[in-house]
């Protein structure tokens, strides 16, 4: 009996093969969230560049703050009551899929999730009025490699994040009173400085929130448990990616 090996014996037990197994079923888990998140965004942006073109397209023109050119539907949507619709709509659904996660399927609320997708495209059909579209997608591609970066570095590093989390949900929660604020105030300035530590702000998410994914992850998780959970992950990686790229928009993307 001195001869034993424990670890040997464990190994032919069976834990080397699942951890494996785990190992497997995590990167299936990730890469499943990445597809819808990477879905959401093509849907996101194909929404906003037909609605552009559907409210006029090239033949929008923007002096001195003013927007002219725009169809009736563009007068619609992005005037009135009906653009605080646009706005809250999105708002809505967020709030629905985070506190009522629970009580959805996972089919349901992956049509939530996409649906919200689509409101926001409506809503930031607006980028292709203020911004040119060269300058629209080189600061895309500037996001996505970004982001794909600390998704990596949150995925793999062995270093624990929560306490920064912790620190990025308080720049959140300052970020947006900043901008409520600034929404009466107007100021060039603290827009630019909003903008500059919200990239630092959304470049922590991005990490925090990989490590949280991979975390959640149970491998014994059944198929509606393990649906919501990669709907939710989707879902907050997917809005770090969209406020990470508005931005660098805000801060590097040429007006027209």
């Amino acid at each position: 009996m001195s001869d034993f090996d424990r670890n040997a014996a464990a190994a032919r037990g069976g834990y080397a093969e699942r951890a494996v197994a785990y190992d497997a079923g995590l990167r299936a888990h990730m890469i499943r969230v990445y597809n819808y998140m990477a879905s959401a965004v093509a849907l996101t942006g194909i929404v906003a560049f037909l609605i552009f073109q559907m409210v006029g397209g090239n033949s929008i023109t923007v002096s001195g703050g003013q927007i002219s050119g725009l169809t009736p539907l563009g007068q619609f949507l992005f005037g009135g009551p009906s653009m605080w619709v646009l706005i809250l709509s999105p708002l809505a659904l967020v709030f629905a899929l985070s506190f009522g996660i629970q009580r959805f399927s996972a089919g349901t609320a992956m049509l939530l999730f996409y649906l919200y997708a689509g409101l926001l495209g409506v809503s930031l059909a607006t980028l292709f009025i203020t911004y040119t579209a060269n300058s629209i997608a080189n600061v895309f591609f500037i996001s996505a490699a970004a982001f794909g970066a600390l998704s990596l570095y949150g995925y793999t590093t062995q270093r624990d994040l929560s306490a920064m989390g912790s620190f990025l949900i308080m720049g959140l929660i300052g970020i947006i009173l900043a901008s409520l604020v600034n929404l009466l105030l107007r100021s060039d300035a603290m827009s630019f400085a909003i903008s500059v530590i919200g990239v630092l702000v959304f470049a922590g998410l991005t990490a925090w929130d990989t490590q949280k994914i991979k975390e959640m992850y149970d491998a014994n998780d059944d198929a509606q448990s393990a649906g919501r959970k990669a709907v939710m992950g989707a879902l907050s990686l997917y809005l770090d990616f969209i406020n990470l790229f508005l931005m660098l928009l805000r801060i590097f993307g040429s007006r027209r």
